[in-house]
């Protein structure tokens, strides 16, 4: 049976599911979150420890919209016991590999190392092998491993530095900071500013994702 590491795998290289208006049933992750609904092109994925019947039960047979609609993620908080923490846009972006764009990338950044640090605890809540990148003038990035054992990513513009390209600056940045040939943003769609940062960074739009968490 595929698995949810394998879907994202394919993703990253341009392999998406057919665009047939399906569903796939695959079993819930070993990482990141008890289960997950990805809306794809076409396609959805529900990834949860789920009878593939229960699941067509609840969604209409060629619905585009049903598995992200509220009845629907509602019906899986009450059978996880978990909650949705958001629907999110999922993108992607390649590795930085030139050694002079990487190093150009990274200036100014440094890595903290105190586990204690209160960014540290946060991404520790839901990543694994989470890294924590900051620079003298409050800009943040983080990098972990989340949602099926995927390398995701988030920074932190500081509230004075808005406005001024330094969300694009430091979603770059992560482009050469990352130890994986991909790496994954979860951004909520209404935060249009963190959207065009990242495109502007190189990553790309690839679906969207609710997330079932304790």
């Amino acid at each position: 049976m595929m698995t949810l590491a394998q879907i994202l795998s394919g993703i990253e290289q341009g392999r998406f599911p057919a665009p047939d208006a399906g569903v796939t049933v695959v079993p819930a992750p070993s990482s990141g979150a008890t289960a997950a609904v990805l809306a794809l092109t076409g396609h959805h994925v529900i990834a949860a420890d789920v009878d593939p019947a229960w699941v067509a039960e609840r969604i209409p047979e060629r619905d585009l919209t049903a598995p992200m609609n509220p009845p629907f993620l509602r019906a899986m908080e009450e059978l996880t016991g978990r909650r949705v923490n958001a629907v999110d846009a999922m993108l992607v972006a390649e590795a930085i590999t030139d050694p002079a764009e990487r190093e150009a990338s990274v200036a100014g950044l440094v890595e903290v190392t105190d586990r204690d640090h209160p960014r540290v605890r946060r991404a520790l809540r839901y990543r694994d092998d989470v890294r924590v990148h900051t620079e003298d003038n409050g800009g943040v990035v983080i990098i972990g491993r989340g949602l099926a054992g995927r390398l995701e990513c988030a920074v932190e513009v500081p509230e004075d530095r808005h406005g001024n390209g330094e969300g694009r600056r430091l979603a770059r940045a992560v482009r050469a900071l990352i130890p994986a040939p991909y790496v994954w943003a979860q951004i909520t769609p209404g935060n249009a500013a963190s959207l065009r940062a990242f495109l502007a960074a190189g990553f790309r739009p690839v679906g969207s994702e609710a997330l079932l968490v304790d």
